[in-house]
């Protein structure tokens, strides 16, 4: 067993599994799926670490992103409960981790991203990994990608102040959206909600308190003011 492969069964074993997830196919992805491929070079030895990964820097007045921590990543995944016939849209993609581990779990995962490098990254890693099932595609975050539509799982990979409207509309009837939501912009401490779209109408409930770094490009619409 190489150093990676010990330091990813601690990962599962000592972060993941006592920190309820139970789900055997998320477990058995994230011990055999490789985070140290998805992460820059100088930081691979910090792959299974519990906390967010910074796998680019900030730029340009835009934030720096982060892989979220496993724990985090794998109560996400586990509350959007997504079946093997299910087609989910991955927001916030980075290099790809994300995506790799839903489409051990899904029929079909899009993954989004609005950086080019990252978005780059991230295919050449899906290639590498030879997930037929997955894509990566390029674009603003908080707009989805409509192309795919509808999706029955949406994954947000970061914190957000609130979900778009844009989002919400590209669930399937019966989709699940999971998002990390905080009090305002560019806070890193918020509750992890699961939004169920019934009836056209999609309504959500808090599940856990949860750490994740800011996805880029989501703001709070403009509350109305006399």
């Amino acid at each position: 067993m190489s150093d990676y492969e010990a330091r990813r069964i601690a990962m599962v074993e000592s972060q993941v599994r006592p920190n309820e997830v139970t789900d055997g196919s998320l477990l058995a992805a994230m011990r055999t799926l490789p985070r140290e491929r998805f992460v820059p070079q100088a930081r691979q030895g910090l792959a299974y670490m519990d906390e967010n990964i910074e796998v680019f820097p900030a730029r340009d007045g835009a934030p720096a992103r982060f892989l979220l921590s496993p724990m985090v990543q794998a109560r996400l995944i586990q509350l959007a409960e997504i079946e093997p016939q299910d087609k989910v849209l991955d927001v916030g993609c980075a290099t790809g981790y994300s995506t790799a581990l839903l489409a051990r779990l899904a029929a079909r995962v899009t993954g989004l991203e609005p950086e080019p490098e990252l978005a780059e990254s991230a295919k050449a890693n899906l290639a590498w990994l030879k997930r037929a099932n997955a894509e990566i595609v390029e674009g603003s975050l908080e707009d989805g990608w409509a192309a795919g539509a509808p999706y029955d799982v949406i994954v947000l990979e970061g914190s957000v102040p609130q979900v778009p409207e844009p989002l919400f509309a590209q669930l399937a009837e019966g989709g699940r959206l999971v998002a990390v939501l905080t009090q305002r912009p560019n806070m890193r401490q918020g509750k992890a909600n699961l939004f169920v779209k019934v009836g056209g109408e999609a309504s959500g409930a808090v599940h856990f308190d949860a750490g994740a770094s800011p996805l880029p490009g989501f703001v709070p619409a403009p509350a109305f003011s006399f």
